[in-house]
């Protein structure tokens, strides 16, 4: 696989933006990835019908609903090669983002974490969002944090999301 690298030296290639519901995975992938000149892609978009149906009824996705998504996830991480690429993707489970770094090898994971209380008001805030804020429990129980063996970086997301970005830049740059 060639990486590219932009002009501050940030190796560019397969980022997910990961986390639950509300915390901001598409501000702040969609900055990041204009911040590092990569392509950007809201996860949300390749969910099946039946999966938005399903969450929009108030019903939390199992592993089946989510594995053909996740897979879609992988593949479109993993046909990047020239090009970079962030994907805005919860990435709850380690097996979940295994399924991921299957089909994209060397994958990197920001995790973007919060407390309970900012994340329900931020998904009280979203207008239209097909996602209710009664899942936000069901996606806090099935998170599982990065593990040492991951690539990845948590942040806070009390921070603002320009923050948050630049954070991530910086980690970037020294695994560089």
């Amino acid at each position: 696989m060639q990486t590219e690298t932009s002009e501050s030296g940030v190796a560019l290639n397969r980022i997910i933006v990961m986390g639950v519901s509300g915390c901001g995975k598409s501000t702040v992938g969609e900055l990041l990835g204009a911040q590092l000149n990569a392509g950007f892609l809201d996860g949300d978009s390749l969910h099946p019908q039946a999966n938005i149906d399903k969450m929009a009824a108030g019903q939390p996705l199992d592993d089946m609903d989510r594995e053909p998504w996740l897979r879609e996830v992988g593949n479109r991480l993993g046909a990047v090669s020239n090009e970079s690429m962030i994907i805005a993707c919860s990435a709850l489970k380690r097996k979940y983002r295994d399924l991921i770094r299957a089909q994209a090898p060397g994958t990197v994971f920001i995790h973007l974490h919060g407390s309970e209380e900012l994340l329900t008001e931020r998904m009280g805030s979203r207008p239209g969002h097909f996602m209710p804020v009664g899942l936000l429990q069901s996606q806090l129980a099935t998170l599982e944090p990065l593990e040492a063996d991951e690539f990845g970086l948590v942040l806070d997301i009390a921070l603002p999301p320009g923050e948050l970005v630049q954070d991530a830049v910086a980690w970037l740059e020294l695994r560089d």
